[in-house]
């Protein structure tokens, strides 16, 4: 009889070319992970994720699932799992949960932040963990452009030309603006999101706050519907897949947000499983 389970899993995603599983020798999270759980199982194990991440772009809460007829205890699927994977992914909770769920299709919302670090000289520890700009940044600026995505909108001019998704609706649930330290910060809550759609929109807020464009901008790239009018993709660094909300019934772990370099942050609006 086989069961199902649910991981937490955590990864930094500068050396993968993204989550997903593709043809040719390229390194994806999604394969490590698989050839992992499979040597924990005893046989061959395919995942689902609640949402797939770009080349270069981190997690600190992808959920996944896999069914399996193997039985082990949850402190040994993480385990046994983590000292089969590289330094740079990692499982940090597994669940038993009901065969009605599902990663990607049961997801009521999917969070991101997307981290920039505005100073004047780049930081080598940093480097491809945060997102780094010379320019002096105005958050508050940012913060104000920003509440046009906030709803139900087309969002066909801040996804990528070749997005596959059939519609380009989404509900943005809550997107904060906020500074800590260094760093600004993007956290965006959605039902779920098209590609590239977080780095456009820290594209363009990033143009509003170096006083490249006006805040009005962002809602006129809105209304257009057409990818050519917006800025440049901000790069993949330092966007964190921070957490994908379930129903609570499934038991999913609550965990601090991440990623764990950012000082805590006292939150606005924001409703979360617990």
């Amino acid at each position: 009889m086989s069961s199902k389970i649910a991981l937490v899993v955590e990864y930094k995603g500068s050396r993968y070319k993204g989550w997903q599983s593709q043809k040719g020798r390229v390194e994806t999270v999604q394969d490590f992970l698989e050839k992992a759980l499979s040597k924990i199982a005893n046989h061959q194990v395919s995942v689902i994720c609640a949402g797939r991440t770009d080349s270069g772009v981190h997690a600190c809460y992808q959920v996944i699932h896999f069914e399996t007829e193997s039985i082990r205890e949850n402190k040994a699927w993480v385990s046994g799992v983590n000292s089969n994977l590289p330094d740079d992914i990692s499982v940090v909770s597994a669940v038993n949960v009901a065969d009605s769920f599902h990663a990607r299709f049961g997801a009521l919302s999917r969070r991101y932040r997307y981290v920039i670090y505005s100073k004047q000289y780049r930081s080598a520890i940093m480097a491809k963990e945060v997102t780094w700009t010379y320019k002096a940044l105005n958050a508050s600026l940012m913060r104000e452009a920003a509440e046009c995505f906030l709803g139900t909108h087309d969002f066909t001019s801040y996804r990528a030309v070749g997005c596959q998704a059939h519609s380009p609706v989404r509900t943005v649930m809550n997107f904060e603006v906020y500074e800590t330290d260094s760093y600004i910060v993007l956290d965006v809550r959605a039902n779920a999101f098209l590609h590239h759609m977080i780095r456009n929109f820290a594209g363009v807020l990033i143009a509003i706050g170096a006083g490249e464009k006006p805040v009005g901008w962002a809602k006129e790239v809105l209304h257009a519907k057409d990818r050519t009018v917006a800025g440049v993709t901000a790069p993949p660094y330092g966007l964190y897949f921070v957490h994908a909300e379930y129903p609570v019934e499934y038991g999913l772990p609550s965990l601090p947000l991440g990623p764990h370099f950012l000082p805590n942050h006292k939150e606005k609006n924001y409703v979360t499983s617990s």
